[in-house]
Formats: structure tokens, sequence, C-alpha cells
């Protein structure tokens, strides 16, 4: 048992997806010794992606979103206190009611909040809201369900969207705000986001890209009356939906000497910890959205991701790796994998379609709505993305794990030649230029822009 190879006191800093995931399989794989568990909400953990969904659109409620247990992790919660500082010489987590918790091994899953509004007293407005936590979820589906005459969401992301969905489903009129060129643009590039423009709009979205909102306005009363655009335009509306992406909660890692930034915590592909010098720690692991990990895939870059899936996989990892001795450790090296429900479509994607130059639709049509993009960098396959035509995902996946020519072959998934006769560019967008953030964020650079580093007196 791994129990016999290494004992000791754990900490799971996270109390969310993968900190929950990471202490089941701690126990799973025999760990028998002291586990505490801290999370900063008062709450146990719950599922987030049928917040945007199912409980803005009233089919369930924001409180019944509990994640399933799979086995008691006979843990200690500390629950509704927050991590504020690690002190990784003495080995201890600093907490905001003035205690401490000691650790042998910990494991950070901190995950990411909300980015928020940058002007605090318009974001202080009444009915501004953002959506990350099971408490927003359930204040915006009550304002929703009280029939507000039109919506603004600021950022055409997934979540974004999400929203502005939920807002058509319940015949509520919705404005889209999106820096970038289209939604969706920074996880699917240029061609999906077209169809994805053309959906909201055919759905009655006042869908407005190329601009930001410049401010947003109150009535005098304390209460959110409407925006102003950079194109000089303004709107009036009674709810504002912040969507800009998402914030990695590393700030109480400051002082930590871990490698600890905007992107998250640089770890190895064991979900070890980078010090902020590049050395590996072997007490300090990282698992889920708050963690940066180089994929043998992607030209080894350290990947960011905010998705479900990766977070359980990344968390079952870590917990592995956590109690078991170095030659019996492994690797994560799943390939990405989320999806989207939206406008009548399920969207779904595998690989990282921002590690491409070029894309072609191998199955389907734009004009049907439902297809099979295919992504590709250098001339290999790289990623997938499927609308309404889940069930080739696996075939693609199989696809990127080969390292597979891109374009594919014409019929090699169904017998049909390709729809498209030439690939095209993918369009992947600079994240900078975006008012949602990317959903897959590759942080070394992105394929089509290559930086090279010049030393000065070189």
């Amino acid at each position: 048992m791994a129990a016999d190879l290494w004992e000791g006191r754990i900490v799971v800093v996270g109390a969310s997806l993968a900190g929950l995931r990471a202490a089941e399989t701690l126990r799973e794989k025999g760990f028998a010794g002291p586990l505490t568990v801290v999370g900063e909400e008062p709450c146990p953990p719950y599922d987030r992606p049928p917040l945007s969904k199912q409980v803005l659109l009233g089919r369930v409620p924001a409180d019944s979103t509990g994640l399933p247990v799979r086995r008691d992790p006979e843990a200690e919660w500390r629950l509704g206190v927050r991590a504020t500082g690690l002190d990784p010489v003495g080995k201890r987590v600093l907490l905001a009611d003035g205690r401490s918790l000691p650790y042998d091994r910990l494991l950070i899953a901190t995950g990411t909040r909300a980015r928020p509004w940058p002007h605090p007293e318009q974001a202080a407005l009444d009915g501004v809201f953002a959506l990350r936590t099971r408490e927003d979820a359930a204040r915006l589906s009550e304002r929703l369900a009280a029939g507000p005459r039109r919506v603004l969401v600021i950022g055409g992301g997934f979540t974004g969207s999400e929203i502005a969905s939920a807002c058509r489903e319940r015949g509520i009129e919705v404005t889209v705000a999106e820096r970038g060129p289209g939604p969706l643009v920074g996880a699917l590039g240029g061609t999906l986001s077209k169809l994805a423009a053309g959906l909201q709009r055919a759905h009655g979205v006042d869908l407005r890209c190329g601009v930001t909102v410049t401010a947003l306005r109150g009535d005098g009363d304390g209460r959110f009356a409407g925006a102003d655009f950079s194109d000089g335009s303004r709107i009036a509306a009674d709810l504002c939906v912040v969507a800009l992406g998402a914030v990695r909660n590393v700030e109480w890692l400051a002082d930590s000497g871990l490698a600890a930034g905007p992107h998250g915590i640089a770890c190895d592909a064991g979900c070890r910890a980078f010090t902020q010098y590049g050395i590996v720690t072997d007490d300090v692991f990282v698992a889920g959205d708050v963690s940066r990990f180089p994929h043998p895939l992607f030209d080894y870059q350290l990947l960011s991701l905010e998705h479900w899936g990766n977070a359980v996989a990344q968390a079952e990892v870590a917990a592995h790796n956590m109690v078991n001795p170095g030659p019996l450790r492994r690797p994560h090296l799943g390939v990405p994998v989320f999806w989207s429900s939206q406008f009548g479509l399920n969207i779904k994607s595998v690989g990282v379609p921002t590690f491409s130059d070029q894309v072609v639709v191998a199955q389907g049509s734009l004009a049907e709505r439902r297809l099979v993009a295919v992504y590709g960098y250098r001339g290999r396959v790289t990623a997938a993305v499927t609308v309404n035509m889940a069930k080739w995902l696996e075939h693609y996946r199989g696809l990127i794990e080969t390292a597979a020519p891109f374009p594919p072959a014409p019929g090699a998934a169904d017998g049909h030649p390709l729809i498209t006769e030439l690939p095209v560019p993918s369009d992947v967008p600079d994240p900078r230029g975006l008012s949602h953030g990317p959903t897959v964020a590759l942080t070394g650079h992105l394929p089509d822009r290559r930086l090279i580093l010049v030393r000065p007196g070189g």
C-alpha cells in the first residue's frame, strides 16, 4: 500500500473539485495519515459548470449543485477560512483566522476567481454581477427570474456566451460586448468564432464586437442603469454581468518562493511545484485551474487550463504522486477536453485549439451548424472541436495523441471528403486584445508568433 511507503501530514488548500478528488484519491491509494482540507467558501465542494447553465435557467437551485462524494476522505474540513500565506521552510500554511497548519506534503488547488470590473465604485452598483460562486449564481438567477428588460454581458468567452444564451432562453433582451473580433475567438479561433457570432445574432443577441465598455452608469440611487461604449454609443439596461475571464488565486503565495504568477503556479508533469528559481520541490504539489504544467504534445509549453476534466485528472495524479516514491510516480499527460452548451448547440473540444496555425472543417459544415473543425500546427493535428457531433471526439483524440498529419486524410472519419478543400488560418488572436480570457492558455508563446529574446550587449 502507498501508506507503507510514505506517511505524514497532508494539507490540501482548495475545497473545490480538484481538492475533493485529490482527498478521495489519497485515501483510495492507501494514505492513512492526517488530512486537512482548507476552503475559503463556507459550503462543501460543489459543481461550477451548472451555474451558468441550469441554475441561470431556473431549472436547478444553486444550493443543489454539490459534488457527489465517491468515498469519505475522512478529512478535517476547514471551511470558510482563507489561506493567507505559506512558510515553506517551517512547512506551515497560514490562515486568515490567525492560525497555521503544519504539513509534510501540501497540495495547492486554490483555483480561480472571476476577474472583477476594474472600477470598484461602478462594480458596487446594484445590478452588477460576476459569476463564479454558488452565491453569485443564486443572486443572478433570482434577478433574471424577475424579468429585467435588458442584460448587458461584458465578455464573449464561454461564460459570457452561456449567460447570454440563458437570457435569451428566458426571453430577456441581452447585449454582449466583446473587445475582440468575435465571441469565443480566444478559445476557438476565427473560423468558429464566425459561427458563434452568427448564432448569437440569429437568437436575437445584440452582439457588439471590437468595442469596449468605458463606463457603467448608475441611476443616482445606486442602481445600475446602463453603459457607455468606446464607439460613443450607450445602452440602457437593468443588469450587467462582468465575464472578463478568471484570475488565478496565487496572491497568498507572494512570499513563498514558489513560481506563482498571473498564469498560475508552475509545476512539472508530476504536479510538483517549481520554486521561483526553477527548482522542483518534493513536498508541494499543484492541481486544477491554478496550475501551469508542461505537455509533450504541445512543445512542452506550460499550459493553464480552466477545465473540469483536467482538474479531476490532475488532482488524481497529484494525489498518487504525493504518497508514492519516485519510481512509482506517473505524469499528468491527459489531452485537454472541454464542453459548452449554448443557443441549442453542444460544443466539445479536445486538444488545444489555440496551439494551431491552420484549421479545416473535416466533417459537416458551418451552414449546417453541425461540424468537426480540426486544428493543426506545423503539419500535425493538435485539436478538434465538434459542434453537435460529439461522437467523433474520441477519433480525433487518437489523431492528436499520435501526432497524426494535418490536414487529416479525406474521409478519415466517416468516408466523406473534406468539406473545405484547403485549410485556412486558424486566426488565433493575441489574448491581450480580448475581453474574455481563454480557457486554455499557452503561457510560453503563441505558435504563430514566436518571440526572439535579444540579450543586451550580446
